[in-house]
């Protein structure tokens, strides 16, 4: 359904990969009495979470000027170590890295967890969004 829609609204989605064991990831967003936002996720495993470095399409990421990425798929392999990769043909092709950290603390096994990986490529990132 989401790729239709992009591809209705002529977003190139030529570069999505479709996993037939695992469905895409929901969360739903609601606010609570006092304004402040929660979140309900949905994965466990979701597609995101099992895609792999082979699976990359590495010229469409070489044709990219800006490659933007969160932190949420630096929480498990095998999407920790994809995301890595891209986010390196990226660098190399002259993209620009724009980052969005996206602290999610119910999805990581820990506060210090989430505070190594989302840090741990804070450094490479040209914007980051805070």
């Amino acid at each position: 359904m989401l790729a239709d829609i992009l591809k209705q609204n002529n977003v190139d989605n030529s570069g999505m990969r479709f996993d037939h064991n695992a469905r895409t990831a929901l969360v739903f967003v609601t606010l609570r009495a006092d304004g402040e936002r929660e979140f309900l996720f949905f994965r466990n495993p979701s597609a995101d979470m099992l895609f792999h470095e082979s699976e990359l399409d590495i010229n469409l990421i070489k044709q990219a000027r800006i490659f933007h990425f969160g932190s949420i798929s630096l929480i498990e392999e095998p999407c920790r170590s994809t995301h890595l990769a891209a986010m390196a043909i990226a660098s190399k092709s002259g993209c620009i890295l724009s980052y969005d950290p996206n602290l999610r603390l119910p999805l990581w096994p820990s506060a210090e967890a989430a505070r190594n990986g989302i840090m741990s490529i804070w450094d490479q990132a040209d914007i980051i969004k805070i």
